[in-house]
């Protein structure tokens, strides 16, 4: 296995883990509701976050909590994501920058899911 080098590893990261999160029989149905058609748009703007975060090409602007604020979601949803993200990367590929992109997926998890908890403790709707 290598690592990830550039676009295409970060389309093949990207394709297969949402491919596998679709089907998932905890976590899909909220995927799959939340984006409905709109999977290829929201594919491209994944590849071009995971670009910027991992590759430093700065293909990716915005903010990336907002959408998720008001997901129904928790601890378990969270746990269970970063649980087929890791494994997706093992099962194709192995270097520094793989062992980086599963350390920030579950730093993003962790940090996700710490402020939709925060919001919802406190009955505030986060900005968007």
């Amino acid at each position: 296995m290598t690592d990830i080098q550039n676009l295409n590893d970060i389309k093949q990261m990207v394709n297969s883990f949402y491919d596998k999160v679709r089907d998932d029989a905890f976590i899909g149905s909220i995927f799959n509701e939340k984006i409905q058609d709109r999977w290829p748009e929201h594919l491209e703007k994944m590849y071009g976050f995971w670009q910027t975060v991992l590759l430093d090409v700065h293909a990716y602007s915005g903010s990336p909590f907002p959408p998720h604020a008001q997901l129904p979601i928790n601890k378990e949803h969270f746990d269970r994501w970063i649980e087929i993200f890791n494994q997706n990367i093992d099962d194709q590929f192995s270097g520094p920058i793989a062992d980086e992109a599963k350390w920030r997926a579950g730093k993003m998890a962790e940090m996700f899911n710490y402020k939709i908890e925060y919001f919802r403790n406190a009955n505030q709707k986060p900005l968007t």
